[in-house]
């Protein structure tokens, strides 16, 4: 069965006017319009291909990229305002109805925001919300402390910066842990901190132990001998002067450069650290 908002794949059945038709195990059959087909495909080649559907409601296939998939959040820009509800672009060719109902907020034409997508029970059609609670996990976070997990990242906070966790969960960066720019509907990998009593999630971008030290001591040690063995930097620092110089929050810069300072390859003078002869 060919699945509305998923990928889907499918054998290239025939050739017609309007592009290929494809086919399920089932002999279900959806077009994929010419200016989508891979130049390289053959008829009887399986291809993957995003299923979702035209103005008529008929399903299309498309090897463009989606924000999202079905029951996915991901990132959304608003085209146009209507009396049914914003129309956003999501990566492929027809615009997503985000409706009045499904609105957090009133959204405005140019606005990127985070959706949920969802089939909507009386239309049958592919919908979007950004009343995002709504479709978050209530359960307990089946994770543990250290565990990797995948976010994407939603909106800043007072804070720091909010993010989803595994498609399921809200998660928090906090400002002193933010080593990168995070752009919203941004993904990455990152790591548990907290399981916290609300379900909710603290988050790191750093794993944190012995493992992370290592490596963002080494690349101290490479920054020191790119700036003639002296970097401004130390313990007192602002911890966005440290982001900015040596990619790392500052809870991880302390911990290299006590291990640095222990091995005696660097000495701590006032406001910066000198790399040992």
């Amino acid at each position: 069965m060919i699945e509305l908002g998923k990928y889907n794949t499918l054998r290239a059945d025939r050739n017609t006017e309007p592009g290929v038709y494809l086919e399920d195990e089932l002999g279900e059959a959806v077009l994929l319009p010419h200016k989508y087909v891979p130049l390289t495909l053959r008829l009887g080649d399986m291809v993957k291909v995003f299923i979702y559907a035209d103005n008529e409601n008929r399903l299309i296939a498309t090897t463009l990229t989606p924000s999202m998939c079905l029951h996915e959040f991901g990132l959304l820009k608003v085209n146009s305002i209507t009396n049914y509800g914003a129309f956003a672009e999501w990566g492929v060719a027809k615009d997503l109805l985000i409706p009045l109902k499904e609105q957090a907020k009133k959204l405005q034409e140019g606005q990127t925001t985070i959706g949920y997508l969802f089939i909507d029970e009386v239309t049958g059609r592919l919908t979007a919300s950004t009343k995002l609670s709504r479709y978050m996990s209530t359960e307990k976070p089946d994770l543990r402390v250290g565990d990797e997990v995948d976010i994407m990242v939603a909106d800043g906070t007072d804070l720091g910066v909010q993010v989803i966790v595994n498609n399921a969960h809200w998660g928090m960066i906090y400002d002193d842990d933010i080593i990168e720019p995070l752009l919203r509907g941004s993904r990455h990998k990152a790591y548990v901190r907290k399981v916290r009593t609300d379900n909710k999630l603290d988050i790191a971008l750093e794993k944190d132990g012995y493992q992370k030290v290592e490596p963002n001591a080494q690349r101290i040690l490479d920054t020191l001998k790119a700036n003639n063995g002296v970097l401004n930097l130390s313990d007192k620092s602002d911890p966005e002067d440290i982001r900015d110089q040596v990619l790392m929050s500052k809870k991880t810069f302390k911990k290299a450069i006590g291990m640095l300072y222990r091995e005696k390859r660097i000495t701590i003078e006032g406001d910066c650290i000198k790399l040992v002869d």
